[in-house]
């Protein structure tokens, strides 16, 4: 998972160190002007190499003035100018790109990476890297903590019951993901009711009995073809009558060219004014996953999103682009077919595994 993301970075990072390692320092320059001059004129070269080293920057327009690289010469440092960093970054946008990042997502974290490496001071014959890995961390970690919303917590401290519905294509993992869930809110003593609000779908119902079966929760169901409003309003009213904590209400899995499904998913909303809705897709499918995000989030603005499937062979820009363009935040990963592989989503655990080495 993420191997290709973690080879490019260090590229990246191989290609700025080559890059400041290579730069000609100062002292060859001292050392030639002596050569048409006599022995006698060997005490002057130390004064001529605070001239010598701001010329040779003086081609370059960096954002750090003359004075400043040539006082960094003296200190035995460098100073990353944008040029230094074009090509590098460069490629590790296109490594991004290659990693499922969508491009505006992939822009705005170069840009961020660029703004906090210009300027940055770095001892010669010392490693970049530290420095370029610190910049993609702190821009990846930006995109998805700008939004944060602790499941957990909500449900302990909202208004009971709580009700979340659950949206996404079909076969994603979305009856799964309720599952999971309902698995993890009952190991907290939390009281759950499932509504089978997929009647669309041959077996939906059925498959989501099962779960509700083998859990021991109470699944509030009607005919296949039957409002799904109508049968999570009735898994609501069963909540409030017994004291159940929270509804889990599933939902047919629907493209937004199914434009009957989609009105039916504004319905549910209306009629049942959910408390937290959250789309459900998997984290291998890239690029299309977050496409579909932000085509749902712009039907029925999600609350967050749970991606399926993220042992498998993901690249990790998924999860970084679904947070950016929808603006919401990643709630768990699915990490398995088993009830409890479900792992909350956290930001700096998951920046570690993609930064790894």
């Amino acid at each position: 998972m993420f191997d290709k993301l973690r080879e490019r970075l260090g590229d990246f990072r191989k290609a700025i160190d080559d890059k400041l390692n290579a730069s000609p320092a100062p002292e060859p320059e001292t050392k030639e002007a002596p050569k048409a001059e006599a022995v006698e004129q060997k005490t002057e070269v130390k004064n001529e190499a605070p001239v010598i080293a701001p010329k040779a920057d003086s081609q370059e327009p960096p954002k750090t003035g003359i004075l400043d690289r040539a006082m960094a010469i003296t200190r035995g440092e460098t100073i990353l100018s944008e040029k230094d960093l074009e090509g590098p970054l460069w490629e590790l946008e296109m490594a991004l790109l290659e990693s499922d990042v969508a491009l505006p997502v992939a822009e705005s974290i170069i840009d961020r990476m660029k703004k906090d490496l210009s300027g940055q001071r770095k001892k010669f014959l010392h490693s970049t890297g530290d420095i370029a890995e610190d910049a993609l961390r702190d821009s990846i970690l930006n995109i998805l903590s700008a939004h944060t919303l602790d499941f957990d917590d909500f449900i302990a401290n909202h208004a009971k019951p709580v009700v979340v519905v659950f949206t996404g294509v079909n076969g994603t993992g979305k009856t799964t993901t309720i599952a999971k869930l309902s698995e993890r809110l009952k190991e907290k003593n939390v009281g759950v009711v499932i509504a089978a609000g997929d009647t669309f779908r041959a077996g939906a119902i059925e498959q989501l009995e099962k779960h509700a079966e083998r859990l021991g929760i109470k699944m509030v169901k009607h005919e296949q073809g039957s409002d799904p409003a109508a049968v999570i309003y009735d898994a609501i009213t069963y909540a409030k009558s017994n004291k159940k904590d929270v509804v889990l209400a599933d939902t047919a899995g629907r493209l937004h060219t199914y434009v009957n499904l989609m009105e039916q998913l504004k319905k549910i909303s209306r009629v049942n004014k959910p408390d937290l809705v959250i789309f459900v897709d998997e984290a291998i499918a890239g690029n299309d996953a977050v496409e579909r995000a932000k085509l749902f989030n712009d039907c029925v603005p999600i609350s967050g999103s749970i991606l399926t499937k993220a042992d498998a062979d993901s690249k990790g820009g998924a999860a970084i682009s679904i947070a950016h363009i929808t603006g919401k935040p990643i709630l768990f990963l699915g990490i398995g077919q088993e009830y409890k592989d479900l792992k909350k989503f956290d930001p700096n655990w998951f920046v570690d595994r993609l930064l790894e080495r």
